[in-house]
Order: C-alpha cells, then sequence, then structure tokens
C-alpha cells in the first residue's frame, strides 16, 4: 500500500512539472531605463493584462515587481530594489531609482514580476550603459529625435489619408530599426513623445468632407480630453516592438513640448480639457525623467556626459508666460530661476562641448505666424536674443556651446546672427515631416536672411521622418563632436564634425 502511494504521489509530481504555470500579467511595454548618470539610474516598466495592444490599448494589471541589476548577465550577485506595487493609481507602472553604480560601466537588469510573490515572472535581460563622468574621456554616441506622431504613422494625415504600408508596419517607426543599426549609447526625446490633439475631430471631420478617409474605420474618439485617454496615448506608442527592442538596449532622456503636454503650442493658461498641472503629472508618471519620490523634482536638469560633453535639457512649458503676452523683458519662456540656473551651470562648466537641448528652436527660421517659441517675434523672442547675447558676452562662440532643438518637422543645421549654432532633429516619423522654411522667405521669421543655412530639408522632395546622430570622441588627442543627419530608412544626409581645443 506504502509503495502504490508512493507511486500515485510520483505521478501526480510528473504530471505538475509537465504543466508549467499559465502567465496571466505581461510587460506590454517592455522595460526601459532613464535618466542615467554615472552613479545611477532610474528603471521603469508596467504590468499589463495582455502583451500586446487590444482594441488600441493595453490594460494594466495590479502586481507587484522588483528589478535586478547586475554588472553581469548571469546575475548571480544582482542588487535587487525593495517589491513595489502596480496599482491603478500610478497606471500599474513600476519605476525606481538605483543608485551606488559605476561610471562607464554596462549594466544589465531585469523585473521579477507577479500577482504576488507566490508566483513571479521574469522579463527579458536589458542593458544600459552608465554615464563614463568627468573623468573619462571615452567615446559615446547618442540620438536625438522628436515628433511621433503615431496617427500619422498608422492612419495618415488627414487631407492625405496616406498611412505607411509597408510590411513591417506593425513592428513601429523604421526609424528606430535604424537607430538599432547605430548601436547608440544613448536615446534622447526632445518632446511630442506622443500626440494628445491626434486625431483631432475638427480636422478629421474637414478631411472627410473634403473627400477623403484618413482612418479606415472612421474616427476613433482618441482625441485626449482626460488623463485615461493621455495615458492611452503613452501605451499605444511604447508598445510598438521596435521601441521594446530599442529601450532594451540604451539608457533614454526625455523632454515634454506641446502635444505631450496639453495641446498644440500650449501655455498654462489657455482653457483647455487637459490642466497645466495634469499635463507635468503625466509627463513625470508616464517617462523615467524624475525619481518619484522626490516631489520638488525639476524636469530641467544637467549631465556631465563625459570629460569632453555636458548636456543641458530645458523645460519649455511648465514656467512660461502666456503666448498672447506681448513680447519684452517680462515675458519668459523658461522662466527666471531655470534662466539663472542655466547661466550658473553654463559658466562652471569645463567641458570641451557644451550641448543645449531644447523641445523648441533658438535659431530657426520658424513659420511667421507661430508665437509659440524663441524664434517667433510674437512669441518670445526678447528671451531669445537675450539669450544668445549673453552666451556671446561670456565668450561661448570660443566654448563650443551648440544648441540642438526638437519640435520643428524638417532638418537643418543653421547659425544665428551671433554665431551659436543649432542642429534641428527634425520629426521621426516621415509622414510627420515638411518642408522647412528657408532664410529669407517672407512667411518665416528671417525675412531678411540674417540666419546662415547650412543645411535644411528645404522643400517637399527632401523632407523626410529621421533623426540626429551625435558621437564624441578623441581623435589623435583633440575632442572631435560629429553630427549627423539620417532620414527614417538609416541613410545619411548631411555630416559636419566640429573640434574642440583642449585647455
Amino acid at each position: 500500500m506504502i509503495k502504490t502511494f508512493s507511486i500515485t504521489l510520483l505521478i501526480a509530481i510528473l504530471i505538475t512539472s509537465c504543466n508549467p504555470i499559465v502567465q496571466d500579467i505581461y510587460l506590454g511595454q517592455g522595460i526601459m531605463a532613464g535618466e542615467a548618470t554615472s552613479t545611477s539610474v532610474i528603471l521603469q516598466s508596467r504590468l499589463t493584462l495582455t502583451d500586446s495592444l487590444v482594441n488600441g490599448d493595453i490594460s494594466g494589471a495590479n502586481g507587484i515587481a522588483r528589478f535586478e541589476i547586475d554588472t553581469d548577465s548571469t546575475f548571480e550577485n544582482p542588487l535587487v530594489s525593495d517589491f513595489l506595487q502596480a496599482t491603478s493609481e500610478n497606471d500599474f507602472i513600476i519605476k525606481k531609482k538605483i543608485e551606488g553604480l559605476q561610471p562607464g560601466n554596462k549594466y544589465f537588469y531585469r523585473l521579477q514580476f507577479g500577482k504576488d510573490k507566490n508566483t513571479l515572472f521574469e522579463s527579458d535581460i536589458a542593458t544600459f550603459k552608465t554615464l563614463p563622468g568627468p573623468n573619462s574621456s571615452e567615446k559615446l554616441s547618442m540620438v536625438v529625435v522628436t515628433g511621433m506622431n503615431h496617427y500619422f504613422f498608422h492612419y495618415g494625415k488627414y487631407e492625405e489619408g496616406k498611412e505607411y504600408s509597408g510590411e513591417d508596419k506593425r513592428l513601429g517607426y523604421p526609424a528606430l530599426q535604424a537607430i538599432q543599426n547605430l548601436n547608440p549609447d544613448y536615446f534622447i526625446g526632445t518632446g511630442d513623445n506622443v500626440y494628445f490633439d491626434h486625431p483631432h475631430k475638427t480636422n478629421f471631420d474637414r478631411a472627410v468632407k473634403a473627400g477623403k478617409n484618413p482612418h479606415p474605420g472612421g474616427y476613433n474618439g482618441m482625441e485626449v480630453v482626460d488623463e485615461e485617454g493621455m495615458r492611452r496615448k503613452y501605451h499605444e506608442q511604447f508598445a510598438q516592438p521596435r521601441f521594446l527592442e530599442l529601450f532594451s538596449k540604451v539608457a533614454t532622456y526625455w523632454e515634454k513640448d506641446d502635444h505631450d503636454y496639453r495641446y498644440n503650442d500650449a501655455d498654462p493658461y489657455q482653457e483647455l480639457p487637459i490642466s497645466h498641472e495634469l499635463g507635468i503629472k503625466n509627463f513625470k508618471e508616464q517617462l523615467p525623467v524624475v525619481d518619484l519620490e522626490d516631489i520638488h523634482a525639476k524636469t530641467y536638469r544637467t549631465h556631465r556626459m563625459n570629460q569632453d560633453l555636458q548636456l543641458w535639457f530645458l523645460e519649455g512649458r511648465d514656467y512660461r508666460s502666456p503666448n498672447k503676452m506681448k513680447d519684452g523683458p517680462d515675458k519668459t519662456m523658461l522662466g527666471t530661476e531655470q534662466l539663472d540656473w542655466l547661466k550658473e551651470t553654463l559658466l562652471e562648466s569645463d567641458a570641451s562641448f557644451k550641448l543645449i537641448i531644447s523641445p523648441t528652436p533658438m535659431v530657426g527660421p520658424d513659420d511667421a505666424y507661430k508665437t509659440d517659441n524663441h524664434v517667433n517675434h510674437d512669441g518670445f523672442r526678447h528671451e531669445g536674443e537675450a539669450i544668445f547675447q549673453w552666451l556671446v558676452d561670456n565668450d561661448f562662440l570660443e566654448k563650443n556651446l551648440y544648441i540642438i532643438c526638437g519640435d520643428r518637422h524638417w532638418q537643418y543645421h543653421a547659425m544665428h546672427p551671433s554665431g551659436i549654432e543649432e542642429f534641428s532633429t527634425g520629426a521621426l516619423v516621415d509622414n510627420n515631416s515638411r518642408a522647412g522654411r528657408l532664410a529669407g522667405d517672407p512667411n518665416s521669421t528671417d525675412p531678411d536672411s540674417l540666419i546662415k543655412q547650412f543645411y535644411i530639408q528645404g522643400d517637399k522632395e527632401s523632407a523626410s521622418g529621421g533623426f540626429l546622430s551625435v558621437t564624441v570622441q578623441r581623435k589623435d588627442g583633440i575632442p572631435v563632436a560629429t553630427f549627423q543627419h539620417y532620414d527614417e530608412e538609416g541613410n545619411l544626409l548631411y555630416e559636419t564634425e566640429k573640434l574642440a581645443e583642449i585647455n
């Protein structure tokens, strides 16, 4: 009898071992590393009920999760975070700042997650690299993007109705594959990371009346008017497989602009369904940009990447005066505190190259009718010109300072009359690109042709989606920064090198 019981128990055990636990919780948006420094990083994921979109969204799942991080992919001696709760209050997002890391190291990380501690699953292994820091001249590379318009890519512009039709459409934007092929160390999103105002019912109805049908299923009701809709935009964006793959290999840095803050050209004072406060909250929630345990965390900041490069990330929405306010010395886009911080930290820096990453253009030119940025005559031009004068007065023409901007839907390399140069990333998505404004165009912010344009996608034929790549390294002991514009297929469109003298 004992023998029979033992055999029965053995059979039961074997049957159980042959029937693995069915997974009922997923990471439909993958895992992501953000805001890497020499010694820290913010890791993020989101627990979901499915591993892909269902009716245009991925529902979140209650559960727990913790990160493991190690310098070895075997995770023999990992640093393990505490378990965190994923709830509807935080959109089921798991986010943790990890500290005590070493500069210039490649780290491996993964997420252990489940409905409870009794049944835990493991994510795929992802990697990122901490910053080499000011004591290293190690080579580093990054890509900078803007204009990731999900609707235009998948369904086309309203009047045209020509969505992307490649066989790889389900994977997401081709430019993401082109970026992966370059194998950069870091990824920077300068804003317009999602579009709360597309599709827009007014534009959609206008296109339909004109005989176009930009969405084969009709207007899908995704114009955003509340927090649920804002969150949904991020869910659909970062569920695209190419985002999951790319973000598993790089550390990311993020800014917000108008479309992922409230609506097109929004300031804090306009009457809109999405409030100013909600726009700020959503950005901090959905992306690994600040430590959520620091409620006073600023979204403008600077990072010393290595001995030869320092970056400044500007916040262009939170502190601005009303767009419609008459321009002058009292009108500000950055706010007094941020502007003072920018000047102070620029003066303190001894990096060979200094790059200001701005969500909006500072050189341009731009469309004459706009009132949204430092280039626009009825916008914030007074503050912009004052910044350029301060840069010149403090010898930054000799200190290798350059500006990189997002927002504009065409790529360019241009020089302000002061001598300060700016690179525009252009829109990541081809369907979101357009011909740029040429210096001397009466419909531009530079009708007198005072801006020098080294490169610009200035006509419909040359306009394309794509991104900017920046590489900083030493050649024969000399710091060199290489700026390269690529189209969405990864074709090199323009390249220039800048050399810096070592003090």
